[in-house]
């Protein structure tokens, strides 16, 4: 039973144009580096499948999903069509959101069933800013938030946990989970950043840790250590999902935490802690953040050789 790898093709295609940061190459980025680093030989790769309608509606509005639909079967052949100011789709764009959602549902069941004990999605668009009835942030589904339903839903778990260290907060996430006292979110991001919100937690489920600019590994250890990790203890999570977002390097300029690889596997062994003593061990990481080439791939062969438990 070895942990899986999943990802597909279509996450390549999709593109929001040149000098774009949420761009093509960022997939083979890190698939360059998990292959130079010999940790494919420990994991079985998997083609993400495509989501299903019923599938997304477990975190988002039916409307928005037909909305969406709509708006992405439109999009000029050669062209592209605008979702917010920093936001656009292509033509490929909605068949690349759709396998990253379903990325997540497929590693939620081989995780779930005992097919995988742990699984990494190397997909794109991200998601973790997709809220319930709105994209943004380079986000189009929220996927994390639909494997986790997937998992509520399908395999009558009652306490996961899902844990995001991506520099900016997943407001789309915390929209679409807050109060639901099934599910705990713990979120680390730099203050006064995009989306502008995550201070104040929307619900009692939430564990928002706000970081100060050039907050540095320190900090963020200490926060992580201080806030998240007893309130992972007390809720003893049956899984665990990660947003797993490396902007916060401090080589990555749409961030400025200065954070380092160590930190991004440092974070990733107090999860897999957590998981061994509550959840079989049983995690699901789905890539959300990370724009400059060279540190996202460092910062994720990292995330992966912990999570997988290579030597």
């Amino acid at each position: 039973m070895l942990p899986a790898y999943i990802t597909h093709k279509d996450c390549i295609r999709h593109d929001m144009g040149n000098q774009h940061p949420e761009s093509p190459e960022r997939i083979g980025a890190v698939n360059d580096q998990l292959l130079i680093k010999g940790l494919l030989d420990y994991m079985e790769s998997y083609d993400a499948p495509l989501v299903s309608v019923e599938q997304l509606c477990r975190a988002h509005d039916a409307d928005y999903v037909q909305a969406f639909t709509r708006i992405a079967a439109n999009v000029p052949e050669d062209g592209y069509t605008q979702i917010d100011p920093d936001t656009r789709i292509n033509p490929y764009s909605y068949l690349a959101a759709l396998r990253a959602a379903g990325a997540a549902v497929m590693a939620t069941d081989l995780v779930a069933s005992g097919k995988a004990p742990v699984a990494f999605c190397n997909i794109r668009p991200p998601g973790h800013h997709a809220e319930r009835a709105a994209a943004g942030g380079f986000c189009f589904f929220n996927n994390v938030a639909v494997g986790i339903r997937h998992a509520i839903d399908c395999y009558g778990l009652d306490r996961v946990a899902l844990v995001d260290f991506d520099v900016h907060h997943g407001n789309g996430s915390e929209d679409i989970l807050c109060n639901d006292s099934r599910v705990l979110m713990c979120s680390s991001f730099e203050k006064d950043l995009y989306p502008f919100c995550g201070d104040i937690p929307k619900g009692s489920n939430m564990v928002n840790v706000s970081l100060p600019t050039r907050s540095g590994s320190q900090a963020f250890r200490e926060a992580i250590a201080l806030r998240w990790l007893p309130a992972l203890e007390a809720f003893k999570p049956q899984m665990i999902f990660i947003s797993a977002g490396f902007d916060g390097h401090r080589e990555d300029d749409m961030g400025n935490l200065g954070l380092v690889e160590a930190d991004f596997a440092w974070v990733t062994q107090q999860i897999v802690d957590i998981a061994n003593r509550y959840s079989q061990g049983r995690i699901v990481s789905c890539l959300e953040g990370g724009y400059e080439l060279s540190p996202l791939g460092r910062s994720a062969a990292a995330h992966v050789r912990v999570l997988i438990g290579a030597d």
